[in-house]
């Protein structure tokens, strides 16, 4: 069984964006929320604390899908 690797980091928008995207294709993501977590742990967290993360053996199929985001997202 492989694991999952954290494929964006980001705010919870653009997060959520690419997960819809990869879900499109087929892809299953788990999106992160450190900034909820730390929020109800009671402490807080820096920056942009939202992970995207997939199976390991969906990377080569999300990888262009990934691209063109990265490319929409830096217009």
């Amino acid at each position: 069984m492989s694991g999952y690797i954290k494929l964006f980091s980001g705010t919870s928008i653009l997060v959520n964006r690419l997960a819809y995207i990869l879900d499109e294709i087929g892809i299953a993501s788990i999106v992160k929320d450190n900034k909820e977590s730390g929020r109800l742990a009671g402490f807080g967290t820096l920056g942009q604390s939202v992970d995207l993360l997939i199976n390991e053996g969906d990377y080569d199929k999300a990888k262009d899908s990934f691209e063109n985001f990265k490319k929409e997202i830096s217009k």
